[in-house]
């Protein structure tokens, strides 16, 4: 994993903002003593979910500000989301919900999402942990192992995007509700898992006008401004389908653009104002 939230922490100096770095699971931390707490690289939260959503709410019982906030937190959490954002107009990959698969019922899955591949993964998770990509054969053959996986695990399936190969995934970063910066994420080869962990090439881009409308319209649907948001797309023909929006601890990528560590720092100082 790389870190890079250390990068705003100099820009934050400048304006006065002086930063602490407290592990969320942290006993007897005084939140009180904070104007504002920011949520950032808690990567491990999936695996004590419940836990993690206790101290978010217990900081804003205190009367601390927060963010993003534990009701996003809570929504963003599940991958159900998705089905929130379609509701509102946004374009998703087609998905299939189920709350566990019993033995047998891998292959009539796959044959019912009608792609020659597809995807497989947790409702809860992240980086790509827990996921599968499938064709028929596979399919067959893993169905085991998948269906025991997801024996008492949500999960969703979804047609495998080629874009993600072939281009790879957009990954939007917003501060306060604005578009701050994007990058495209390229799997290595023979690879379909964009993150940088598995060896992704990753590099700045100015979104082209389409991509930033799919990106405006993805962070106006979730109904309100947030500190951050990452919205990731996947180009499917002519148009651009959301893969994830990340809203709880997104890698916000400051290193790749020299601007944005200002830009994070910015928006923290305006919610400070």
């Amino acid at each position: 994993f790389v870190i890079d939230d250390e990068l705003a922490v100099l820009p934050l100096a400048r304006r006065s903002i002086k930063v602490d770095t407290v592990p969320w699971d942290r006993p007897g931390v005084d939140w009180r003593q904070y104007a504002l707490v920011v949520v950032r690289s808690t990567w491990d939260y999936p695996k004590h979910s419940q836990q993690f959503l206790g101290v978010l709410e217990e900081i804003e019982r205190l009367g601390v500000r927060l963010e993003n906030g534990s009701e996003i937190a809570r929504w963003n959490m599940q991958k159900t989301y998705l089905r929130d954002l379609a509701a509102r107009g946004i374009e998703i990959v087609p998905t299939f919900w189920r709350d566990r698969l019993a033995a047998g019922e891998l292959v009539p899955l796959f044959d019912e999402l009608r792609s020659r591949e597809g995807v497989i993964k947790p409702v809860v998770g992240t980086n790509a942990q827990g996921a599968w990509r499938l064709d028929a054969a596979r399919a067959r053959e893993l169905a085991p192992e998948v269906e025991a996986f997801f024996a008492e695990r949500p999960l969703m399936m979804q047609p495998f995007e080629r874009g993600i190969v072939e281009e790879g995934e957009f990954s939007m970063m917003y501060l306060n509700g604005t578009h701050s910066h994007s990058i495209l994420k390229a799997p290595k080869a023979g690879d379909f898992r964009v993150q940088e962990e598995y060896g992704s090439e990753i590099r700045l881009i100015e979104p082209e006008p389409a991509l930033l409308a799919a990106g405006n319209a993805a962070i106006a649907a979730i109904g309100q401004k947030l500190l951050y948001a990452r919205a990731d797309f996947v180009r499917s023909d002519d148009t651009f389908r959301v893969m994830e929006l990340e809203l709880v601890e997104p890698s916000l990528y400051l290193r790749i653009d020299p601007g944005a560590p200002d830009r994070f720092a910015d928006a923290v100082a305006a919610l400070l104002a």
